[in-house]
């Protein structure tokens, strides 16, 4: 009996991207997406070249569609930098479109490894998943920066008033280069909420880790903010639940979390967080088992995305005519779990359970021994390794299996 797609009645928002991460996300639709869902998408092209074209004006339009659906998913795009500016010749250097979707949706990005025991990682300890909780407004993502030159003063002001106080930040001696940094309350309390419900969520415990010995202020705020939000509204029910929360400082916390076993949730500021979860993706084997979403801290609003970036070396090959052994499991990762909150919105159960499936079906195909080149170097040496086309094919089949066996 020919299987019957599974109908989708609301949009899901997919955001276009660059490179071999735009050339996997075509092949995931083509073979693991449309031939078994009837999906209803709003699809933005957020490659460079027409970011720069509308300068940008489609990163914003695609934070608002997301906001409006609930649901995004979204392809690896290029944060150009000067070399790329050139490559590309581009008008100008765009911000991040990351960034500005996390700046317009104001939510929490929870990373966590895709967890394949056989892997031999580099911290073979690692057993279960250390999910990075990264801050994703303010700090270094919404920087004000400046060059300037020997003779200048920097100061800081409050300007409310005719009697602001201002600081002396640093009188220059030679040429050099400043930027300003801010946050907001409402932006913290709102991340350490979604974090301490997560936590709930997953029954894992929550640390979180930050510098307030140097940055007493800055960083004491966000610790402050963590302790009142905690003891005023989560510690009863993270009791009831057998966890913990629990801040350190980011250096204690690297420490404690190599020799540990995995199993918690790690909030880090913007950076600290962008940081630590490609060190986390290291550590479990690859960044191509690292899966990415944004949350806002109602919950009621989603945004899935691989963790890597755009893969341009494999971009290369492929654009020479080369087959690739391009890991896309983070990529099918970010369609079934953006397609898992579509499901849980709607109360859709068939979309749940495809999305269950589809995962089940990656990890079957590995199980197999059928992996692309970046996890069979991590298994053994004599591994064999199979193209991208033959990974997300024989992913297909299974999952066709799986599905008409239910």
């Amino acid at each position: 009996m020919p299987f019957k797609k599974i109908r989708v009645k609301n949009p899901v928002v997919v955001l276009e991207g660059d490179e071999m991460a735009a050339i996997l996300w075509q092949k995931i639709k083509e073979c693991l997406i449309l031939p078994f869902l009837d999906l209803p998408i709003l699809s933005f092209d957020l490659s460079i070249l027409h970011r720069d074209a509308t300068d940008d004006a489609v990163t914003i339009e695609a934070a608002r569609a997301i906001a409006r659906h609930g649901v995004g998913i979204k392809c690896a795009t290029i944060t150009a930098n000067a070399q790329r500016q050139e490559e590309f010749h581009l008008k100008q250097l765009l911000p991040s479109p990351n960034g500005t979707i996390r700046q317009r949706l104001n939510g929490i990005v929870f990373r966590e490894p895709i967890v394949f025991p056989v892997l031999t990682s580099p911290i073979p300890q690692w057993r279960q998943p250390i999910i990075i909780a990264r801050h994703a407004y303010g700090d270094q993502y919404a920087a004000t920066e400046m060059s300037t030159t020997a003779g200048t003063q920097l100061q800081m002001a409050d300007t409310r008033s005719q009697n602001a106080k201002r600081h002396a930040i640093h009188t220059f001696t030679s040429d050099g280069v400043a930027m300003a940094l801010y946050n907001e309350d409402t932006s913290i309390i709102s991340f350490a909420r979604t974090c301490f419900r997560y936590g709930l969520e997953r029954s894992l415990p929550v640390y979180f880790a930050s510098k307030d010995t140097i940055l007493r202020v800055y960083d004491g705020r966000f610790r402050a903010l963590f302790a009142d939000i905690y003891e005023t509204e989560f510690r009863q029910a993270f009791q009831e639940k057998k966890i913990f929360y629990q801040y350190r400082l980011i250096d204690d916390m690297v420490a404690m979390a190599l020799r540990s076993h995995g199993g918690f949730i790690w909030a880090c500021k913007n950076y600290d967080g962008d940081v630590m979860s490609d060190m986390v993706a290291q550590g479990f084997g690859s960044l191509g088992m690292m899966t990415s979403i944004l949350m806002t801290e109602d919950g009621n609003i989603v945004e899935s995305e691989a963790a890597h970036g755009t893969v341009t070396n494999h971009f290369r090959q492929h654009q020479q005519g080369l087959e690739t052994s391009t890991n896309p499991i983070a990529s099918i990762f970010a369609w079934s779990r953006g397609l898992l909150w579509r499901g849980r919105f709607d109360h859709h159960q068939p979309l749940q359970t495809f999305c269950a499936l589809l995962e089940q079906a990656c990890m079957e195909t590995l199980h197999q021994g059928i992996m692309t080149k970046d996890l069979a170097l991590l298994t053994s040496p004599a591994q064999t390794w199979h193209t991208t086309d033959q990974f997300i094919r024989h992913v297909a089949r299974t999952l066709s299996s799986k599905i008409d066996s239910q």
